[in-house]
C-alpha cells in the first residue's frame, strides 16, 4: 500500500483528499518481506530459482521510487542483456505500477515515470556506453554471476556515489565469479547485507517437485539452480571443468616470468568491446600464462605501450584473422598500425570458432596462470559458455556472445597458434599417438622443442 500526498500528483489535478491511498497487488511473502525489512545499502541476496526474487526487487524499486523525496530520483533495474530485463521485468513493472494514478510508460525506452518525478529505467548490462552518465538512487542487478564485473565496478558504482544510492544483487550461483565476490565482500561489512536460501530452506517447491527435479537434471544443475554448493559446473561452459581440474592441480598459482624464455602475446581487438591481452611462455612440455590486460575505449598504441613498458622479450603477437583489413578512416590495417609501433606481429589461422574450442581444451591441462596477473582472463575462460535451446533442448553450437567472449576468443588464438606451429613440425612416425600439443615429442628432448622459438 502506497499513499500519495497532493504534492506529489501533477498540478492541475482535482484530488479532495489531503492523501490518495494506492494498493499495490503485490502480498510479499515471508522471506521477502523479511528482505524488505532487512535492506542495508548493498545486499547479496543469494536465492534458488522460483523463489520470487525479481517480484520481490522489482516492488521494492517502486516502493523506493515512491517514497523518495529528492529531487527526480533515478533507479533501475538491470540484467545481463537487455531483453532478459524486457523478458523477467518489463511486464511485472507496469503490472505492480498500474493502480498508480499519473504513472507513464515508455514502452521503447523501457523506462516507468512517477507522478513524484522518479524514473525507473529497465536496462541491459551488455551496453555498458547506455548505462555512463546515469547518476542512480538505486539498482537492482539481477543474474549477477553472469555479467561483466567491469560493469559493477567501472560503471554501476561509480553511478551511485554522490547520491549515496543503494544497490540490490540478486541471482542463483553459478561458480565463483562477481556474484561469488560481492556474496564474501558482504561479510561483516556494516552497510551490507546477505543471504543464501536454498529451496530445501525456502519450502517453497514442494519436496516431490525437487526430487523430479533432481532426478532429471543432475547434481550440478540442481546445485545451481537450486542449492547451495558455489562450485556447481557452470552449465554450458567450454572450460569451467577443465580449469577447476588444474586449479586442483596446483596449475593456477604465483606462476612467474622467466627472463631466459621469449614471451608470446594473444590478442582479440575490440573496437566498442574490450581488447584483451594475454602473455605466454613455453617450456618443457607446458605453456606458462604469466600475464593478461584487458581494457576498451582505448587506440591501438595504448595496447601497443601496455605492451612495450612491459620487461619482456617478446617472440612475436598474435593477432586475428581480421586484423588484416583495411581501417575506412586511415586505409591501413592494424597489422600495419601495429608494427609502425614496433611489435612483430603474426596473424592467427582462420579457423572454425569450435575449433578453437577444441583446440584451447586440449591445451588448457598443460597451462599454468599466474592467479593474481591472470585473475579477470581466468574469470573470463570460466565462464564462456553456450547457450540451450529450450526448445530443441539441446546447446547451440555457437558460444554465447557476452563478456567473456573477448578474452576467450584471445586464447583461443594463442591455442590455435600453438597447434599449427607444432603441426608444421615433421610427422611422427607413431602417428596414431599424435598429439599437436605434444611439445616435447620423442623424437626431440625437452630442451631443443619449443613452439615459440621453431
Amino acid at each position: 500500500m502506497l499513499m500519495l500526498k497532493k504534492s506529489d500528483l501533477p498540478e492541475g489535478s482535482v484530488q479532495e483528499e489531503e492523501t490518495l491511498t494506492v494498493t499495490i497487488p503485490y502480498s510479499p511473502r515471508p522471506l521477502q518481506a523479511m528482505f524488505h525489512q532487512n535492506l542495508k545499502r548493498f545486499n547479496v541476496l543469494v536465492c534458488h530459482r522460483r523463489f520470487g526474487k525479481t517480484v520481490f526487487s522489482v516492488n521494492e524499486l517502486i516502493r523506493q521510487a515512491m517514497a523518495c523525496k529528492r529531487t527526480r530520483p533515478q533507479y533501475a533495474f538491470i540484467s545481463p542483456i537487455m531483453k532478459q530485463s524486457k523478458r523477467n521485468a518489463w511486464n511485472m513493472f507496469k503490472e505492480f505500477t498500474a493502480p498508480i494514478p499519473y504513472v507513464k510508460f515508455n514502452e521503447s525506452e523501457l523506462r516507468i515515470d512517477f507522478p513524484n518525478g522518479a524514473i525507473i529505467h529497465v536496462l541491459g548490462a551488455d551496453n555498458a556506453d547506455a548505462l555512463r552518465g546515469l547518476y542512480l538512487d538505486g539498482v537492482v542487478l539481477d543474474e549477477v554471476a553472469q555479467m561483466d564485473p567491469d560493469v559493477w565496478t567501472k560503471v554501476i558504482r561509480p553511478a551511485l556515489s554522490d547520491r549515496r544510492g543503494w544497490g540490490i544483487f540478486i541471482g542463483t550461483k553459478e561458480g565463483k565469479n562477481l556474484f561469488y565476490d560481492l556474496y564474501e565482500q558482504a561479510e561483516g561489512r556494516e552497510d551490507w547485507y546477505r543471504s543464501l536460501i536454498t529451496a530445501e530452506e525456502s519450502g517453497y517447491i514442494e519436496e516431490g517437485e525437487l526430487t523430479a527435479a533432481l532426478e532429471s537434471m543432475g547434481p550440478d544443475s540442481y546445485a545451481q539452480e537450486y542449492g547451495s554448493a558455489w562450485d556447481s559446473a557452470i552449465k554450458g561452459s567450454y572450460y569451467a571443468a577443465i580449469i577447476s581440474q588444474i586449479n586442483e592441480n596446483g596449475q593456477i598459482n604465483t606462476t612467474t616470468w622467466d627472463p631466459a624464455l621469449p614471451v608470446i602475446t594473444a590478442w582479440d581487438i575490440g573496437m566498442k568491446d574490450k581488447t584483451c591481452i594475454w602473455f605466454a611462455q613455453t617450456k618443457d612440455g607446458n605453456v606458462y600464462l604469466i600475464d593478461y590486460y584487458e581494457n576498451e575505449d582505448e587506440v591501438l598504441g595504448h595496447y601497443a605501450g601496455v605492451v612495450l613498458a612491459k620487461p619482456y622479450t617478446y617472440k612475436h603477437h598474435i593477432l586475428p584473422h581480421d586484423a588484416k583489413q583495411r581501417s575506412f578512416d586511415t586505409g591501413r590495417t592494424r597489422v600495419h598500425q601495429l608494427e609502425s609501433l614496433g611489435l612483430r606481429v603474426h596473424v592467427a589461422a582462420k579457423l572454425s570458432v569450435i575449433d578453437g574450442i577444441n583446440s584451447v581444451r586440449v591445451l588448457l591441462p598443460k597451462c599454468h596462470f599466474n592467479r593474481d596477473k591472470c585473475e579477470a582472463g581466468l574469470k573470463a575462460l570460466k565462464h564462456y559458455r553456450t547457450e540451450y535451446d529450450a526448445l530443441k533442448q539441446i546447446y547451440k553450437e555457437v558460444p554465447r556472445h557476452d563478456w567473456s567472449s573477448h578474452a576467450s576468443d584471445a586464447f583461443r588464438y594463442l591455442a590455435m597458434e600453438l597447434r599449427t606451429t607444432v603441426k608444421r613440425r615433421p610427422t611422427m612416425a607413431n602417428t596414431a599417438k599424435y598429439d599437436p600439443f605434444d611439445f616435447a615429442p620423442e623424437h626431440k628432448t625437452t630442451d631443443e622443442w619449443d613452439p615459440l622459438t621453431q
